[in-house]
């Protein structure tokens, strides 16, 4: 059976750091997926860019994007998601690679806000894949559900275990 982890935890806690530190630990696994980081300028949180483990990065979500959508003041290039995110994503689902691990940061509701990415999410996780996916600790209609499935481990992020995390589990995945 596959490994389905779900990293929950509020805005700032560490969540992408773990998430990232934890793909850095595990030398015998095949990563696919992608993880976010903050675009500043001058100090000031002026975005978000998507960075997928295949190398490719682009920008998410910017407070100079008209939207729509809009997320709080940023406005979110759904096109991304699609153009990178979602391919990443449904092709680990359709052909499970032995030892592959689908990493995905975050459920959030810049990402959510892609009809195509919440398909691609579902895919992921009914298939016979390992996941480790990064979300946001409120209620939501489409992660709730996750939260909820009997396959998922829902590990709470916090300040006290946010340093151990990452190397906890990979000793945990690093198995093939």
């Amino acid at each position: 059976m596959p490994t389905r982890i779900l990293l929950e935890g509020r805005p700032g806690v560490g969540k992408t750091t773990a998430i990232r530190r934890l793909a850095a630990l595990l030398h015998n696994r095949d990563i696919v997926g992608f993880t976010t980081e903050e675009i500043r300028q001058g100090g000031a949180r002026v975005g978000f860019a998507l960075e997928m483990a295949a190398g490719n990065r682009a920008v998410l979500a910017h407070v100079s994007f008209p939207g729509p959508p809009q997320v709080g003041r940023y406005g979110v290039d759904l096109g991304v998601m699609d153009r990178l995110a979602v391919p990443a994503l449904m092709a680990a689902s359709a052909d499970p690679v032995p030892g592959q691990l689908v990493l995905i940061d975050e459920l959030g509701r810049m990402e959510l806000a892609s009809a195509a990415f919440r398909e691609a999410v579902r895919s992921v996780f009914d298939a016979d894949v390992d996941v480790i996916a990064t979300v946001h600790a409120h209620s939501d209609p489409f992660t709730d559900p996750l939260k909820q499935r009997a396959d998922i481990d829902l590990i709470t992020v916090t300040r006290a275990n946010r340093h151990a995390l990452p190397e906890r589990l990979a000793v945990r995945l690093d198995y093939r």
